[in-house]
């Protein structure tokens, strides 16, 4: 199989390694297959749109999601290191409220899984961090949402002493809503 799969804090969010063929030349690896990620996973899902991003170091996209049109997303880093968060928000999950965060980079190819019904967001810990993920669902605009980054109810520890100065954030997500988990 070309994925090794290992699963996380949170028992649906997945880190893939894919089988990597280097050599004097260069390297060689399936980004996606698939078949080799439904036998490695077991899931059969379908992506249905590809995204591409490029940011500084330090800037911080997230934590989104869409709230209708949940969209599980499959994560890779082609240039530079993020530090990637997902937190589960389905109010039934015994790990609603509940957060797992991983090291992504160009190196070791690593790719996240984060099924629909997550918030995800990242941090760029390099000069710059392409990040090129797919998803289960289409981007739909007004079904869009955002939950503040630094939420003291979800208490995600972003490695900030990494990056030079306050994270950079856009306008929406400096005004994203908090996290209240049900009661």
């Amino acid at each position: 199989m070309p994925y090794s799969v290992e699963k996380t804090d949170l028992n649906e969010v997945l880190l893939l390694a894919p089988k990597l063929f280097s050599d004097s030349r260069g390297f060689f690896f399936e980004s996606f297959n698939q078949r080799e990620f439904e036998q490695s996973t077991g899931l059969n899902i379908k992506f249905v749109q590809d995204n591409h991003s490029l940011s500084a170091r330090g800037v911080l996209r997230g934590l989104h999601f869409q709230k209708q049109f949940p969209q599980g997303k499959l994560i890779r880093v082609v240039r530079g290191e993020i530090f990637d968060v997902a937190v589960d928000i389905r109010p039934q999950s015994p790990q609603y409220g509940q957060w797992t965060a991983t090291r992504l980079d160009s190196v070791k190819h690593h790719q996240l899984w984060i099924p629909g019904g997550f918030a995800h967001g990242f941090l760029v810990l390099s000069e710059q961090a392409e990040v090129i993920y797919k998803t289960t669902d289409y981007w739909v605009a007004s079904d869009e949402d955002a939950m503040i980054w630094n939420d003291p109810d979800l208490g995600i520890e972003w490695p900030l002493d990494l990056i030079q100065g306050p994270p950079q954030l856009s306008g929406k997500d400096a005004a994203a809503r908090a996290f209240k988990p049900q009661t």
